[in-house]
């Protein structure tokens, strides 16, 4: 058969259009549950279909080759609008979807535990729901409704604020006899843990206080919000964890406030969504519970 007439895969013409819209095989691997050598793969794969350089590597990067960010755009909107039709089609012919992404630790801590009571509202409306990190400040082509953490600079989008983020160091009980806790100081020597998306937390925090930042004796270091509570709530070291995520973990005295100090910070939470979305009842109907739940000052 004439390679003329043959086509790339759908799998590799997929994980190049995510890595492409991340610039990144790590977080597009994220995305579609892959590891992020399968996804470099992938994207080898298409490469040598189609003989030709979709992308510049580079060491904690990607960038694109001229005809790798003309593919990208095609495909980018091909992939978009195949993903509205067939919504629009199972809309009309099958059960009612609704399909939210949200940060991972805002899932596991503050969504999941009233899906019981939205499964009851909403019995005939299947929910999908995906997590991207909240520092990817994008609204996902996949999704109807997401929650973007920022200052609401998404002007082709529809946003409600839900609620300001929120910032306290944490400890385990039995870390806090090592240090004064009326003394920011006394945190140096002390293992700090610190979130590789914001490796900057504690100095920013210090310079919230006017401070010094803390010189740590050691820093373990997790690249999940999660991992970091766990691992605060083990006793491993000291955390800047957000509210009202950490709330259960507080409420249930597995970590406790070190410093009497909430950083409020100029970041919201907002829930999202495209204008045509609202001529869906059911996300519509979505919108209001997700609101009512989620929309407060504290």
């Amino acid at each position: 058969m004439s390679t003329t007439n043959r086509m790339p895969s759908l799998r590799s013409l997929r994980a190049f259009q995510v890595a492409g819209r991340h610039l990144s095989f790590k977080l597009a691997a994220e995305e579609l549950c892959l590891t992020a050598s399968a996804v470099s793969h992938q994207v080898k794969n298409l490469e040598n279909f189609l003989d030709i350089e979709l992308f510049v590597r580079k060491t904690r990067a990607l960038e694109f080759t001229d005809p790798g960010s003309n593919y990208f755009e095609f495909l980018d909107t091909m992939f978009t609008r195949l993903q509205m039709e067939t919504h629009q089609l199972r809309a009309e012919y099958g059960r009612k979807m609704v399909r939210l992404c949200l940060p991972p630790f805002f899932a596991s801590e503050l969504f999941l535990p009233k899906m019981d009571a939205l499964q009851t509202m909403m019995p005939d409306t299947d929910i999908r729901i995906s997590t991207q990190p909240s520092l990817m400040k994008v609204h996902p082509a996949e999704a109807d409704l997401s929650v973007l953490l920022g200052n609401d600079d998404w002007p082709e989008l529809t946003t409600y604020p839900l609620f300001a983020r929120r910032l306290v160091i944490v400890a385990a009980p039995s870390q806090l006899k090592k240090i004064d806790r009326s003394c920011f100081k006394s945190l140096n020597g002390q293992t700090l843990i610190v979130h590789e998306n914001r490796p900057n937390a504690w100095s920013n925090w210090a310079k919230t206080i006017n401070a010094a930042a803390p010189q740590a004796g050691n820093i373990l270091r997790f690249d999940s919000m999660s991992a970091v509570v766990q691992a605060a709530a083990q006793g491993l070291g000291f955390a800047i964890v957000s509210l009202p995520m950490s709330k259960n973990w507080l409420d249930s005295g597995a970590l406790q406030q070190v410093f009497e100090t909430v950083w409020i910070t100029d970041e919201r939470f907002y829930l999202a969504h495209r204008a045509e979305e609202q001529n869906r009842p059911e996300v519509v109907e979505f919108i209001k519970w997700l609101i009512q739940e989620f929309q407060h000052d504290g």
